[in-house]
Formats: C-alpha cells, sequence, structure tokens
C-alpha cells in the first residue's frame, strides 16, 4: 500500500481469556547498561536481508537493521528511517520518499539515497534474493538528491509499503557491501540500536551498542545477545535460572507455566501468521525456478491432497498441541484484519476422504514424508497428523529435521510435506504471493496456476478495500483448492521475559523490539 501512512489494518482480536487482553509493552522506565540475552526458538538463516527469510532471523534484524517503514503497537505503518509517508504519481506508478536526514550506518558512513538505491537495486537483482519476487513490479530506482529517492513501477502496487516495511525496506551501508561482497552476510552492516559483534553458528549471534546510531542516547543496553534453544522447556528453565531475560515464541505448553512464575511477565499478540502443512506438487528444480513433475500420488492429484487435508481436524490438532491456545484456521489471512475471508473451515471427514481415494485410484495406505523441525511443539503436531491421517489411509513417516536444513531441503524440492510455520505480513499479498505465485520465491510446494497469479496481479494493482477484499476472498479459495498449503491454525505469539526488565515491544508481527529495552530501574 502506497497510497497513505497505514496498512489499513484493525488491530487484532484477543487471545484465549486464561490469558487476557493483548499486551504488547512495557511502560517501565529503563536504567543504563548490562547484558540483555534472548533465546530464539531456532537459528536464523543468513544475516543478509536480501537472502533472509526466517522469522527468527527477523528478530535480530528488527535490532541491527531499520526499515524505510516499521510497524506499530496498533498494526500501522509509520516511517523509521523514512522521513514521511510515501507519495504517489503518475496514477499510483511513481512513489517518491523523503528521507530521514543525518543518519550513519554501524560503519561510521552516510545513509543518503544512493544508499537506499543500492539496497533496494540489490534486493531486486542479486542471484538468489528472496526479496526480487517481493519487488518485481519495482522497475528502477532513482536518487534524486541526497533526501528524496523515486521509485518507478509497471504498474500501481498496493502491496510496497508493507514490504518497505520488512527486509526489503531495509538499508545496508554500500561500503560493506563493496568491502564484503558474497560475505555480506557475516559483516552485517546497517542501520540500527546495535551493531554486529560476533555470530556462533547453532549457538548465539552478539550485538553491541551502536554509537553511531541516530537514536542512541535513547537506547539503553550495552549488549544484546541472541542464543539458540531450540525446547521450549530449556528456554524457560533458562528464564527461571536467569541465564537469558527473554524467550521467544514460547510454547503453549511453557505459557501456562510461565503463568504462575512471579518472576516472568508475558507479552502476547495475536499472530498475522499461520501454521500449516506444504505439499510439494512441481517443486523439483528450487523455489522459484519453473514447476516439474512429481510422480507421488499426493502431488500427482488434487483428490488425495483433499483427502489429506480432510482426514485432520484443527480443532483437536489446537487442544492437543496448543493447548487449546490458539486459532483453528484454514486460509493465510488472519482473522480480526480486513481481508478476513471468515469463512468455516472444512470439518474433518474420513468418509469422504475415503471416497476421494478411491476415486483417485490409489493404493492405500498413500506413503507420506512430513518433514518436521526438531522441537517438541512440531514433534507433537507431526504425531498428532501421523496418527489422524492413518484413520483415512495414509501412512505418514516423520523426518525431524534440523531448522535450518530443513529450510534448505524445503527450498530445493526435496521433501514430499512439511510443516509451515509464518510470521505473517500486514499487507495479504504478503502472506500468498511468495508462497502461492508462479516463481515465488517462497512457493515451495512449486504451485502454478494461471488463474492464482491473475488474482494476485489484481489485488496488487487495487486500492480500494471493498474491491481488494472481493479479489482476495476469491484468491484464498484459489489457493485452498489447489491444497498445496494445508492452513492450520492461527498462533498467538507469546514472549516470557523476566520482571528484571522493561521496554521491551512485542507487536502483531511478532518481533521482538529491543530499542527501548533494559533493566528496569530500582529493580523488579
Amino acid at each position: 500500500m502506497v497510497a497513505g501512512a497505514t496498512a489499513g489494518c484493525a488491530s487484532l482480536a484477543s487471545p484465549t481469556a486464561e490469558v487476557g487482553a493483548d499486551r504488547m509493552t512495557d511502560p517501565r522506565p529503563a536504567r543504563d547498561g548490562g547484558t540483555l540475552t534472548i533465546a530464539l526458538k531456532s537459528d536464523p538463516d543468513k544475516l543478509d536481508p536480501t537472502l533472509a527469510s526466517t522469522a527468527v532471523g527477523r528478530t535480530v534484524f528488527t535490532a541491527m537493521c531499520e526499515k524505510l517503514y516499521d510497524v506499530d503497537a496498533a498494526n500501522r505503518i509509520v516511517p523509521q528511517l523514512a522521513a514521511a509517508p510515501p507519495t504517489t504519481s503518475d496514477g499510483g506508478r511513481t512513489v517518491t520518499i523523503k528521507l530521514r536526514r543525518g543518519v550513519r550506518f554501524a560503519d561510521g558512513t552516510r545513509m543518503d539515497a544512493e544508499a537506499v538505491k543500492t539496497s533496494l537495486d540489490r534486493h531486486r537483482t542479486l542471484t538468489g534474493s528472496v526479496r526480487a519476487s517481493e519487488l518485481k513490479p519495482l522497475t528502477s530506482v532513482q536518487a534524486v538528491g541526497d533526501d528524496t529517492v523515486r521509485l518507478r513501477l509497471t504498474k500501481p502496487y498496493v502491496p510496497l509499503l508493507a514490504l518497505l516495511a520488512d527486509r526489503a525496506g531495509m538499508v545496508m551501508s554500500p561500503t560493506a557491501l563493496k568491502r564484503y561482497g558474497e560475505g555480506f552476510a557475516s559483516h552485517p552492516t546497517c542501520v540500527g540500536p546495535f551493531r554486529y559483534a560476533e555470530r556462533v553458528v547453532g549457538d548465539r549471534i552478539v550485538l553491541d551498542k551502536d554509537p553511531n546510531y541516530y537514536d542512541a542516547d535513547a537506547v539503553h543496553l550495552r549488549r544484546v545477545i541472541y542464543r539458540t534453544i531450540t525446547d521450549g522447556n530449556v528456554r524457560l528453565a533458562n528464564l527461571q535460572s536467569g541465564d537469558i531475560q527473554v524467550g521467544d515464541q514460547m510454547d503453549p505448553v511453557q505459557v501456562g507455566r510461565a503463568l504462575t512464575e512471579p518472576g516472568l511477565q508475558l507479552f502476547h499478540s495475536p499472530s498475522l501468521g499461520y501454521y500449516g502443512l506444504t505439499l510439494n506438487i512441481g517443486n523439483t528444480k528450487g523455489a522459484g525456478a519453473p514447476p516439474g513433475r512429481i510422480d507421488t500420488p499426493i502431488a500427482r492429484d488434487v483428490r488425495v491432497r483433499e483427502a489429506f487435508d480432510l482426514s485432520l481436524d484443527r480443532d483437536l490438532i489446537n487442544t492437543i498441541v496448543f493447548q487449546g491456545r490458539y486459532r483453528p484456521t484454514c486460509g493465510p489471512l488472519p482473522s480480526g484484519t480486513p481481508y478476513a475471508t471468515g469463512s468455516q473451515c472444512p470439518a474433518r471427514d474420513l468418509a469422504r476422504a475415503k471416497r476421494l481415494l478411491r476415486a483417485a485410484e490409489v493404493t492405500t495406505p498413500v506413503r507420506v514424508r512430513l518433514q518436521i523441525s526438531t522441537t517438541p511443539e512440531d514433534n507433537r503436531l507431526g504425531q498428532v497428523i501421523q496418527a489422524m491421517a492413518k484413520e483415512a489411509g495414509f501412512a505418514v513417516s516423520l523426518a525431524p529435521t534440523e531448522f535450518a536444513t530443513g529450510l534448505e531441503h524445503s527450498r530445493a524440492g526435496d521433501f514430499q510435506a512439511a510443516t509451515t510455520n509464518w510470521s505473517g505480513r500486514l499487507d495479504p499479498a504478503g502472506n500468498i504471493d511468495v508462497f502461492a505465485g508462479t516463481g515465488g520465491a517462497q512457493n515451495y510446494g512449486g504451485l502454478s496456476d494461471p488463474a492464482i497469479d491473475r488474482l494476485i496481479a489484481e489485488g496488487g494493482a487495487t486500492a480500494a478495500e471493498p474491491a481488494r477484499k472481493e479479489i482476495y476472498a476469491r484468491l484464498v479459495e484459489r489457493v485452498r483448492a489447489a491444497h498445496t498449503v494445508l492452513y492450520l491454525i492461527q498462533p498467538t505469539n507469546y514472549v516470557s521475559v523476566t520482571k528484571k526488565v522493561a521496554g521491551v515491544k512485542v507487536f502483531g508481527d511478532g518481533l521482538i523490539r529491543v530499542k527501548d529495552a533494559g533493566y528496569a530501574k530500582g529493580g523488579s
């Protein structure tokens, strides 16, 4: 959306009654100094905004790589490195952005319009860029003086502002890009309250306060350390012991326990994303490449995929796996937002599932290898899916895979089915386009449907909310009918924080913001 300052998304509905109203900020004042240790659920992928695609990576970027725009507590898009909302001309095909002045990168060099142009051009054209398909309508970027950039589009593109409030809007130091080249991910250099200091893959990422940051006087912490702790029980134990101060993406099982801990506080907001399954029907050469043919029952015949979908009981999955703290769903657009379709999910129907398998003339049980991550939560989800699908005529084998390795398998198409956890975006295009559009950078299932592509293009070019909502309703139904992504659950963002820490913020995007964080004045 480029027509105004907001994404047009209302606040989301609150989560479970046990937790109560959403709590996203801590207003207590913080003192200067100290190190904050945050436990992440998985290890981030490359610390390169152009190439990265993990939610935990976005959390780290939030502290060291600011964007042209950001999201606030009310799910509105607001200027960050930009000085104001963008203006449009030429029927929406030209977008002009004024930049904040007096900004320096972590290496001390100046951020100006040429630097923004360099980053956007890299996002658009670098081989392997995950941002390229997101920015496909962007044809050129022009630096107009020191503090203005002008973007030329092939057509009006409503999702653009939301994209510039994410990794596509992160600005990297041209000096560092030139110096480190393909090794930039090992030396990420952006604008942020903290700057990169060290990474031990699989263990920790260390950031130090950046004295070059334009608002450095407002930053309290001396250092932030992100540790990878995949087991939620271990994250909670480390919170209780004081070895960490913040636990990200807390499992609902641990949420119940954390609520009884007097020394902990819980931040929570309904997620913009979803949990689900991706079924590989055509990814033979890697995500983004032209789809090929996969000779498995689940890839060949949509009836087999629909049968698999009908074998699953979303309400029971929510109860068993997620302690009833999440919300069952069957679509990519979260409830409580203007574009949510509101349609009812089909109930579990074993009889119809078996009829579909007979009509498809497949030999039962249909064997499906399901890639899951190594977290206890994913293991529970995999076991429940395995048991449910068995009753319909499927034999699901589980393949526990370390998160980063699993992501590489998914990108390469080296899987039959895989669990999917998407953190979500404000604009509906962010939850659909790159997953369902032909050539999408995260279309791991290899879906290619001209009708879906046409609806994606219409949704991106339509600004009026009623008309756009109708387009996305049709788009969601078309995507669901392909049964390539099986949407299961709309989660809630849960973050546990010791009461010794103040100033942490967790908004609808689920990211932990630590610019204002620090140890509380006068203790807890």
